[in-house]
């Protein structure tokens, strides 16, 4: 019998300390019994202290207080990669207070789960959601695949510092993007003001050293100085102490590029260690691919950090069979010693800048010297060359289709192959390209189909893969309909259940819910979340394991995925059967906090 619903229990509850508050009424007898008076009087009454079992007089006021929200006889996965097994679960002021036979327990709410299976909420650990939620809180295609928390300021670009001599392009970008002038510059700047503005998913951030490169270095490939690195230092410390988690790099995108193995490990190496985690987009995913692992192994060994790959992949056909033995450097560094993770989305298209085609060199000192070189004629021959190597690496450019433009005039290309569009406007896909990217300002955004599926379930099966999506959020409405996405910021978290798990079978159903919940949160230190268990945070998905399926497409990306009725965050439903309330329960989680 529940302790809750035993009339010994209930009987000394009433007597003895429902007194003190003012929901029951008062009694005569002497108020406020201290613990060993009460446990006292129950042994004279015959009865042993161990009824107690440990609960405190708090306990006992929470269990009879009512509760918010009961998830009665789903089948609970808890994230810990254990067997599911059929339980209620009781929540209280966004928190889990019970798991168990809460037959006779009442709630504000009660949502019938049999059938269904309920796992904690999912941690997306490799996220681009951050100033978007400033004007589509809602977060629409994320929150509907059951994705409660996300982690953001990944591949080396953060929310903040903004400066540096990108400054005044990054504020144009942001006002284009936005039609609202940027209201911070700092961390606790984007912090202050997405709390204000409030949204429906928890958000933590790393700090991007390519953001704080540009801030002290600028845009030029060079080395920092004695004086920038010690500046670059602060600023890393300043960013963890307003709240970032860990640091991140996109080593293929400028300015991060230019910054040396030793650089990077000196810049993690002064973060606190609780938060010295390394998450990397390595310089390399396709033909020098080990050797972009073998650096950021280096760069955790000498800075004593924990590792994450971010999107572990081989991309390009000869490099696919490169995926095994990347995962046994790994595996040897984690007997070394060392804490190795990756991340990766279950797609084996990439998204990306269409810039990041073009070599380093050719993008050296920012957008403007970019688009300068892309003008001058003397140039075309060489960078045509190096630009066709990485296209042959794919197999042509209709392995290459445009997702995203930033003028309404070009948005004609969105969905469609490079090839394709070049074919119908009879002109050749390179020029093409660079015309592109000049009306554009660079800002093209393509999806490449590089990998293969075996590669795929490869990485996706490894024991410390986490499930991430790399993606930020879309609406098929408002500013979240602007772009044609990778389908990913739909369906990532169902399509690894439903086609990964349930179809493919690379792993349990338990151990693939791990990968999404308590696997992220314990690399990032999350104490709270993460697992279904008392005390911890309520962020709860209810999915029909039989018909969970993501829908978008690379040609029709804006569709919600089916099969999740239920999302819970912070103990407030946000999708409830099936419709998104419209609540915003999400919130900021700092490592200060």
């Amino acid at each position: 019998m529940s302790l809750l619903l035993n009339p010994v229990f209930c009987i000394l509850y009433s007597e003895f300390y429902a007194p003190n508050h003012n929901y029951y009424p008062k009694r005569t007898m002497t108020p406020n019994p201290s613990r060993r008076e009460f446990i006292k009087t129950t042994t004279a009454a015959g009865i042993s202290a161990t009824v107690l079992g440990g609960i405190s007089f708090a306990d006992i006021a929470c269990m009879r207080a009512p509760l918010d929200l009961v998830i009665k006889k789903g089948s609970i996965l808890d994230g810990t990669g254990a067997e599911e097994r059929i339980a209620d679960i009781g929540i209280r002021n966004g928190k889990i207070v019970a798991v168990g036979n809460l037959a006779d327990a009442g709630g504000e709410r009660v949502i019938d789960a049999q059938g269904l299976k309920v796992t904690p909420g999912f941690i997306d650990i490799h996220s681009h959601v951050d100033t978007e939620l400033f004007v589509a809180p809602r977060a629409e295609s994320k929150v509907r695949q059951g994705v409660t928390t996300e982690v953001t300021g990944c591949d080396g670009s953060s929310a903040g510092p903004l400066g540096g001599s990108e400054l005044a392009h990054t504020l144009k970008e942001f006002k284009d993007a936005h039609e609202f002038e940027c209201p911070y510059r700092d961390i606790e700047g984007f912090f202050t003001f997405l709390e204000t503005q409030r949204c429906a998913q928890n958000m933590i951030s790393l700090i991007g050293l390519g953001t704080i490169r540009e801030r002290v270095v600028g845009a030029d490939n060079r080395p920092a100085t004695s004086d920038e690195m010690e500046q670059m230092k602060r600023e890393v410390l300043i960013a963890i102490d307003q709240g970032c988690y860990g640091t991140s790099t996109g080593l293929e995108y400028t300015p991060g590029s230019f910054a040396s193995t030793r650089e990077l490990w000196e810049l993690v190496k002064v973060v606190p260690q609780k938060y010295r985690l390394y998450a990397t987009h390595m310089r390399n995913e396709d033909d020098t691919l080990l050797e972009a692992i073998d650096e950021a192994i280096t760069i955790c060994r000498n800075a004593n950090a924990s590792l994450q790959i971010s999107h572990l992949k081989a991309s390009h056909k000869i490099n696919w069979g490169k995926q095994g033995r990347a995962i046994e450097m790994m595996e040897k560094a984690i007997a070394d010693g060392m804490t190795v993770h990756a991340d990766r989305y279950p797609y084996i298209a990439y998204n990306t800048g269409m810039s990041n085609f073009f070599p380093l060199w050719s993008r050296d000192g920012g957008t403007e010297k970019f688009m300068l070189r892309l003008r001058d004629k003397s140039l075309t021959g060489k960078i045509r060359k190096e630009v066709q190597e990485k296209i042959d690496g794919l197999g042509s450019w209709d392995s290459v289709l445009i997702s995203w433009t930033k003028s309404t005039a070009n948005k004609i290309y969105q969905g469609k192959t490079v090839q394709q569009i070049a074919t119908e406007k009879y002109v050749d896909p390179f020029e093409f390209v660079v015309e592109l990217l000049i009306q554009e300002n660079e800002q093209v955004g393509i999806v490449g189909f590089g990998m293969d599926e075996a590669g795929t379930e490869m990485v996706l099966a490894w024991r410390n893969t986490i499930v991430a999506s790399d993606a930020g959020s879309a609406a098929p409405w408002g500013p979240g309909s602007r772009s044609r996405p990778h389908p990913r910021a739909y369906g990532t978290f169902p399509r690894a259940i439903a086609h990964y798990q349930r179809e493919r079978k690379i792993t349990t159903l338990p151990d693939m819910i791990r990968k999404m919940t308590s696997l992220p949160a314990s690399k990032l230190g999350l104490a709270d979340r993460g697992i279904i268990a008392e005390g911890k945070a309520a962020d709860i998905v209810i999915f029909d394991y039989e018909k969970i399926q993501d829908r978008a497409t690379f040609l029709d990306p804006h569709q919600f995925p089916i099969g999740v009725p239920y999302v819970v965050i912070n103990g407030v439903p946000v999708i409830d059967n099936g419709v998104q309330t419209g609540a915003l329960p999400g919130r900021v989680i700092r490592s200060n906090g």
